[in-house]
């Protein structure tokens, strides 16, 4: 498809993006301007909670989206969903089924939902593919998250079974990029590592300490690349069977610190506290059928991904203290 029938595809719809306002959301948002959609719809936390059901509602009435694009979520890193379990999954099982179920009714023509690598069993085969989604119970930390999730994929599948009703479900890997979450209680590993290390650094302390033995894998994908491949799934797939989003390119969590400690000339020693979890062991997707079905394939190395993440880190939110 050229970019021409791309423009068109988005030009007389209405969108509405939950989590538009968030890191993911903010790349969809630019990269639905730069196709020119015509009509984009925010629904901005907390103003339209999608936990309630009278929120999901009053957002269909005001938007009447066409297509909608989901990506709001309660998430965090491993020490968030310890802590807050049950949070995360009421929040992102309640937010999804509402959602797809009032859409349906409303008479929205699709919905693009995003699911998570969190859904995959805890010792998936490397490189996961999709047909092992099920084959085995998730990693413990992140499991309630991950199935919450996950049931959105039941309910694509039931729902265009049953009524004919157009969504689709992607699995994401993690996600990286400049706008990231960069609070050390909830974010994920990279900006993390990228925080302490630069105001380690900055303060002249000698060590950082990280969680785990750093054995662990990590499969990342940078933001703008995966707003790329979401917004291709919407132009061009219409089916409710999961496709992974993801680069194709695996690190151990050790390998990925000496990088970033490169990268922001952190001259300190690193301290692992083995005494916290791990988490999943490896993750790593097989990332083919994005490729087949729609045309997705990451274009940012990591190395040019982490170095933009870092410099926007440093130069806007470090100038601010």
């Amino acid at each position: 498809m050229s970019v021409e029938e791309n423009f068109s595809f988005w030009q007389d719809r209405r969108i509405c993006v939950t989590g538009g306002a968030g890191f993911l959301g903010s790349y969809i948002i630019q990269k639905l301007k730069e196709r020119q959609a015509g009509d984009i719809y925010v629904p901005d936390y907390p103003d339209y909670d999608l936990v309630q059901k009278d929120s999901i509602l009053r957002m269909l009435e005001t938007a009447k989206p066409d297509l909608i694009i989901h990506l709001a979520a309660n998430v965090g890193g491993i020490g968030a969903n310890r802590a807050r379990p049950a949070e995360f999954f009421y929040d992102n099982l309640m937010m999804g089924a509402q959602l797809i179920h009032e859409s349906w009714k409303f008479g929205v023509e699709k919905i693009v939902a995003l699911g998570t690598v969190c859904a995959y069993p805890k010792f998936t085969p490397v490189p996961f593919r999709e047909e092992d989604l099920w084959n085995g119970y998730p990693e413990e930390t992140n499991a309630p998250y991950g199935l919450a999730k996950k049931m959105m994929l039941v309910q694509s599948q039931s729902y265009r079974e049953q009524y004919g009703f157009n969504s689709i479900f992607l699995l994401p890997v993690n996600l990286y990029g400049p706008r990231d979450n960069f609070n050390l209680e909830t974010s994920h590993v990279i900006p993390a590592l990228i925080r302490k290390c630069l105001e380690a650094e900055v303060r002249g302390e000698r060590e950082i300490v990280v969680w785990g033995d750093g054995t662990p894998t990590r499969e990342f994908l940078y933001a703008a690349d995966a707003a790329e491949g979401i917004l291709l799934a919407a132009e061009h797939f219409n089916q409710s069977v999961p496709v992974n989003l993801g680069s194709g390119n695996e690190i151990s969590i050790r390998d990925l610190l000496e990088l970033i400690v490169r990268l922001t000339g952190f001259s300190g020693r690193v301290v692992w506290d083995t005494s916290k979890p791990n988490g999943q062991p490896r993750r790593k997707l097989d990332t083919q059928k994005a490729k087949e079905y729609f045309g997705f394939q990451a274009k940012t190395t990591f190395e040019e991904g982490l170095r933009q993440t870092i410099d926007w880190y440093r130069n806007t939110q470090m100038l601010q203290k």
